[in-house]
């Protein structure tokens, strides 16, 4: 199989990713073509059933053509290969739990419509720099057929779109889960370089105190720590009743310092809670503390710098007066005209553009990765400054867009968060996927016929 068809596969199989991280953890660029066994190695029988799944069946051939793909990528990834009965046996539960999984989205309305497949096919001929009926023809020649990749395309956008309506409300991101993620990527140092900023309430303890003594200070800081929690000022407070120097003129503020820098103390009383969070009573030898958060940010570490991209782009939405067709001709001859120097793009999106960018000329600013949805963004990373793409389908409907400039930018603290809570995101959608996945290949009647081979 030619190298470029190779691309081709791989760029149509990375749709996977988004709905079966179980087979993206496997998938790799296959050296054979996917849907036909090696030369050596085909079936000497016919293609044969071998399981059932709710009325649908599952060939020989479909096991044969996931086999090859698993193996080749163990093979470049020098990971061990599995004995085959065993590689067999696990790829046929793979497609019964995909089979399962794409009933499950036709019963509950989901489609795939033309549209989105037809921008699929177009993304993989893009990435692969070749038009639609070039990859057509390519596919053909590597004995491919053409429908069965469309269809193959159509199922990864079913069950993606099954994932997000079925396991996007049942994942919540907590601030803790951010900070506890940033600490994990940050290793050992990472909370070393933790800046904050406490202010303290100290209610001293006398060296020979008695324990009556001790007693009656401890609730006096109880008192004072249920004040502070209650809403009370933390600065006031301290001015009024802390015992620690200085308290009276800086409200028991220490300042914005490392970690480090601190009282172990206080950063193992306040290591969980967020700005504004008051710890509990706390004993050291001086008496007992109160603390209270002012400020947390990761301090000393070096910020992230990622490609931004300032893009502009004209949408058009489908409906009864406007087919999706008449929406991408309409576009096309927008992209002519524009290439021609006919017409001004931002001009044009003010006109006809129904996206709230439409008053700004369909200028959507300076954008991180990750900020568009996946078919917008593909298509987006492809382009060349001052290049108009395609008309594109997404969701929200048809799009031309433009890309004006690129540039290298350092993520701010607040960007840095919100990249750690989209990857948490993820991979809490990752571990609710194993569990959503189990339930719907529980709940399928499923009926074993031959064993592949």
């Amino acid at each position: 199989m030619k190298a470029r068809s190779l691309a081709l596969w791989l760029a149509c199989a990375a749709l996977a990713e988004l709905c079966l991280p179980a087979y993206a953890q496997l998938r790799a660029a296959p050296q054979l073509n996917p849907f036909l066994p090696p030369p050596d190695s085909r079936p000497r029988a016919a293609d044969y059933i071998v399981a059932v799944v709710n009325s649908e069946p599952i060939t020989n051939n479909e096991v044969r053509s996931r086999m090859i793909r698993f193996e080749q990528q163990l093979a470049q990834q020098g990971s061990p290969m599995p004995p085959r009965a065993e590689l067999a046996r696990q790829v046929l539960e793979r497609l019964i739990a995909e089979k399962a999984q794409i009933q499950l989205a036709r019963e509950n309305g989901i489609r795939a419509e033309e549209g989105m497949v037809d921008n699929a096919e177009q993304n993989v001929a893009r990435q692969n720099q070749m038009s639609v009926d070039e990859l057509r023809k390519r596919l053909k020649a590597d004995g491919i057929d053409v429908a069965l990749f469309r269809e193959d395309l159509r199922n990864q956008i079913l069950l993606s779109r099954l994932r997000d309506r079925e396991l996007e409300s049942r994942v919540r991101v907590s601030e803790f889960e951010i900070d506890q993620f940033l600490r994990e990527q940050q290793g050992q140092a990472g909370e070393a370089n933790m800046e904050i900023n406490l202010a303290h309430i100290l209610v001293a303890v006398p060296e020979k105190a008695t324990g009556p003594q001790v007693a009656a200070l401890q609730q006096r800081a109880m008192r004072l720590q249920e004040r502070a929690k209650a809403g009370e000022d933390f600065v006031k407070l301290a001015r009024e009743s802390s015992d620690a120097q200085g308290a009276s003129n800086n409200g028991g503020v220490i300042g914005l310092r490392t970690a480090d820098r601190y009282p172990p103390l206080f950063v193992q009383a306040t290591r969980d809670l967020r700005p504004g969070g008051v710890s509990e009573v706390v004993r050291s030898e001086a008496g007992f503390h109160i603390v209270k958060v002012l400020e947390k940010r990761q301090g000393g570490v070096p910020g992230v710098n990622v490609t931004q991209t300032h893009a502009r782009h004209i949408l058009l939405r489908p409906s009864a007066e406007l087919t999706e067709a008449q929406a991408k001709a309409r576009l096309e001859d927008v992209r002519k005209r524009v290439e021609a120097k006919q017409a001004d793009f931002a001009e044009v999106a003010k006109q006809i553009s129904q996206d709230a960018s439409a008053r700004n000329g369909g200028d959507l600013g300076w954008a991180n990765p990750g900020l568009f949805v996946p078919e917008f963004e593909d298509v987006l990373n492809q382009l060349t400054p001052g290049q108009v793409s395609e008309p594109v389908v997404t969701r929200f409907g048809v799009h031309l867009i433009q890309l004006l400039e690129r540039r290298q930018s350092q993520l701010s603290q607040r960007e840095q968060r919100d990249i750690a809570r989209g990857l948490v995101r993820e991979r809490k959608l990752d571990e609710a996927y194993a569990t959503w996945a189990q339930e719907v290949r529980g709940r399928a009647y499923v009926e074993y016929r031959e064993p592949p081979q």
